[in-house]
């Protein structure tokens, strides 16, 4: 019998053999690819092309700061204790020492003061969430203003707008666990909102906190929503989010050969993977950095929920500042009574304006579809200034809530600015509404003046200051032409016609369409006519014709000072 034997020379023989590590590895990675056929996906994804502005890295904050927000809550959740149990506090921060207060509030601290590094943890995945909802905020604005919701992406801005709400309801609800003096507090005014709703509104109240507020259940169930419910359906529909974006493609602005059908930019292997692993440790670093340096919710500070000592100065986090404002801002004494119940329009108007402004952010692209007739696919960005009805209805929105985001510090700024708190509410609810008719017509102005002078420099080119005398006595300044990459940003927008009102088969108009027809109106009103290719070769030809005059204009001059020099 003998025995085989591997030597050096059968090494030598067979140099493509693999060492056993990588057999085992490429053996696993065939087994999984013959069941999954995975390798086909990472393929494709692998040849997506992924444009290059600094815009698109709004929506990737947003992406490596809810990461953030995972890690960091997953070291958290081996220390909170989600109770209202009565307990006392006996832990390594002295002032509270025998306090008593709930076990939600008690583990709270101890993660602080008694984990190794918990404070830091924690300030990193308040962090975190702040810049998580902020992101999608930023980045929901860019798409906005872009056009980018345009077909065929009107469900991608559905599910980002339904992932900004979550992200703000995931915020609140990790916001409200410590059950300090300020989450508290927050809980009391979610308490009363929901108290007024009528008919349901008590039963509502009791069924969310166990019984009469605090109740007995409220930490463990805003603890189940936070850790469980919420971050699937956030993953979930991140997942779609992405998904769609990578099926549709990415928008990107105008230039030469970026067309509707061809996407300029860098392939999503590796060249994009690598700078997004980067920009990944880029965004979590300056999270850590931030987290390091600036302290956040001080519930120390605060103590356990007592409502005696709250004072006028808490105010939420500020994605739910505009709740807040609104509830400020709603006069006073707005109550009736009838069918045997209290109806509190203090808080039903705040909740129905706040209702009806998130539902039409929602279906805004439907909406813009609707009036202008748009059926298109639109895989260019727009510049904001050449869409500028959509500009000033954003400035709008946006001074909207901006007025109900600043009402929610109202009492801040009147003792700051030492103002009385009645001047402040009744500045602010003018500004409600004055500001974002304001915002619109001044946007709109911008937008379109900004418009004359991208056409007045396509076809007419950059001041260059360059004065030159022509041969009849008269100084002109030669205009430097711009570049192609210019050119095509400059010239390239759209333009509609609005709508026309056709009668249907009965002979008539119905009163929806002429409806849309008049929004369809007022939609496209002022515009201007977009610079066409026959203006642009006359504009040129003018512009060589006036080089060539300024040249031979100096070069005639340059001539007759040499001659009385001779």
């Amino acid at each position: 019998m003998s025995t085989a034997t591997v030597t050096e020379t059968d090494t030598e023989k067979n140099p493509n053999e693999k060492p056993l590590g990588g057999r085992f590895v490429a053996g696993a990675a065939n087994y999984i690819d013959e069941r999954t056929s995975i390798s086909g996906l990472v393929k494709e994804l692998g040849r997506k092309i992924f444009p290059d502005h600094w815009s698109f890295m709004l929506g990737e904050i947003a992406l490596w700061s809810f990461v953030a927000v995972l890690l960091s809550g997953t070291f958290l959740t081996f220390f909170f204790q989600a109770s209202m149990v009565e307990t006392h506090y006996y832990g390594a921060f002295l002032p509270l020492r025998g306090v008593e207060m709930s076990a939600a509030l008690d583990s709270s601290l101890r993660i602080s003061f008694d984990i190794r590094g918990g404070l830091l943890v924690r300030q990193i995945h308040h962090w975190a969430a702040l810049v998580f909802v902020a992101g999608i905020g930023v980045h929901m604005l860019r798409v906005f203003f872009t056009g980018a919701f345009r077909k065929p992406r009107e469900l991608n801005w559905v599910i980002g707008f339904i992932l900004f709400i979550l992200a703000m309801a995931e915020g609140f609800t990790g916001y409200s666990l410590p059950d300090d003096l300020l989450s508290g507090n927050g809980l009391r005014i979610i308490d009363g909102m929901v108290k007024g709703i009528p008919l349901v509104g008590t039963w509502i109240s009791f069924l969310l906190f166990g019984g009469e507020f605090p109740g007995t259940e409220i930490v463990g169930r805003l603890y189940t929503l936070h850790i469980l419910l919420l971050p699937a359906i956030l993953v979930a529909l991140l997942a779609v989010h992405l998904m769609l974006m990578i099926v549709n493609k990415h928008t990107q602005f105008a230039g030469p050969g970026r067309t509707n059908s061809n996407v300029v930019g860098y392939p999503m292997m590796p060249v994009y993977m690598s700078k997004m692993g980067g920009f990944f440790f880029i965004t979590f670093g300056v999270i850590v950095l931030i987290a390091s340096m600036f302290t956040i919710n001080p519930i120390w500070n605060y103590g356990p929920y007592d409502p005696s000592p709250v004072s006028a100065g808490t105010q939420p986090d500020w994605y739910i500042g505009f709740a807040d404002g609104a509830l400020r801002l709603v006069p006073p004494h707005l109550e009736s009574v009838f069918w045997g119940h209290t109806w509190s329009w203090n808080i039903l108007l705040p909740l129905g304006i706040i209702g009806i402004f998130i539902v039409l952010v929602l279906i805004y692209p439907f909406i813009e579809a609707w009036v202008t007739g748009d059926k298109r696919e639109h895989h260019i960005a727009q510049r904001p200034r050449n869409a500028a009805t959509r500009t000033a209805i954003g400035a709008a929105g946006v001074t909207f809530y901006a007025v109900l985001w600043a009402a929610a510090s109202s009492d801040i700024i009147a003792t700051h600015f030492w103002l009385t708190m009645e001047g402040v509410i009744h500045t602010l609810q003018a500004l409600l509404i004055v500001g974002p008719v304001l915002a619109y017509f001044v946007t709109k102005r911008i937008c379109l003046a900004l418009q004359k002078k991208d056409r007045e420099i396509a076809l007419h080119g950059y001041e260059s200051g360059r004065i030159v005398r022509l041969p009849g006595g008269e100084y002109i300044e030669v205009h430097q032409p711009v570049d192609d990459y210019e050119l095509v940003k400059l010239v390239d927008f759209e333009t509609h016609e609005p709508l026309v009102v056709r009668p249907n088969d009965q002979g008539r108009i119905p009163w929806h369409e002429n409806m849309r027809a008049s929004i369809s109106r007022w939609f496209f009103e002022d515009r201007l006519a977009p610079v066409t290719q026959a203006d642009i070769d006359e504009a040129r030809a003018h512009q060589h014709h006036a080089l060539e005059q300024a040249d031979h204009a100096e070069l005639e001059e340059g001539d007759g000072s040499d001659h009385k020099g001779h």
